[in-house]
């Protein structure tokens, strides 16, 4: 398996998948197909892995890579600024790539029925609390019933311990979230987390329906994922989605 190709229902000239950690030249623990620079992996290893990236997968474009600080920042490409602190992207144009990267975060897709409108989000779990996915439906003009998400591979519910003050936060955006969490039976004042139920909450209450992923583990599937949580030292796979002229 080289990448992860979402299951969803969107126009054919809409591309779009998840990386997986390997088929590329980074030495552990990042080996081998990490393309975060912000690691400490070789400079020229990541460099070559975003090269094959490209080539690999007949990417458009070189996509651009954002500086993801856990904020509800969304830029619109094409993007000029040298400034690309942000944990989405949107575009409305051709031949675009939206791209974020994670290691545990969940990363979200989302695709308009008309196949016009795309854009990629990086929820990790701050992120996704303080509302990035709703800032990214914000930049759609698109009517939310005709907007589609992915949920690409994130840390699963069993893997994801919390405490209680971050199932407070959720749930002081929405009181339904505690749905989202079980008591972890095995750490006393700790609770498990599920970010793709807490996601697809958030989505809902947007209006949208049509919501398909979830099914991946970071955590426990080493031999596909980069982890942070799992190994630390680490490296990032990349959930990216562009469509044709």
């Amino acid at each position: 398996m080289d990448r992860i190709i979402p299951n969803w229902c969107v126009p054919k000239h809409i591309h779009a998948f998840t990386t997986v950690r390997t088929g590329g030249v980074s030495k552990p623990p990042f080996d081998s197909f990490n393309l975060g620079e912000h690691v400490n992996d070789a400079p020229k290893d990541v460099t070559q892995n975003r090269l094959l990236l490209v080539e690999k997968f007949q990417l458009p474009c070189s996509p651009l890579f954002l500086t993801q600080t856990h904020s509800t920042k969304v830029i619109e490409i094409p993007y000029s600024s040298e400034n690309v602190e942000a944990d989405a992207v949107y575009t409305n144009q051709p031949n675009q790539v939206c791209l974020v990267m994670t290691a545990d975060c969940l990363p979200v897709l989302f695709a308009s029925q008309n196949g016009k409108e795309i854009a990629a989000a990086h929820a990790g779990w701050r992120g996704l609390c303080d509302g990035v996915l709703e800032a990214t439906i914000e930049k759609f003009q698109s009517p939310r019933s005709e907007i589609s998400a992915w949920l690409g591979p994130a840390i699963s519910e069993k893997a994801f311990q919390v405490g209680t003050e971050i199932m407070e936060q959720f749930c002081a955006f929405d009181p339904k979230a505690k749905e989202a969490f079980i008591q972890d039976g095995s750490t006393s004042g700790k609770f498990l987390g599920n970010l793709y139920q807490i996601a697809t909450q958030r989505l809902n209450k947007l209006g949208i329906t049509h919501i398909s992923g979830g099914e991946y583990c970071t955590y426990s599937q080493p031999e596909l994922f980069f982890s942070y949580r799992r190994d630390k030292q680490t490296g990032r796979m990349a959930t990216l989605i562009w469509r044709e002229e």
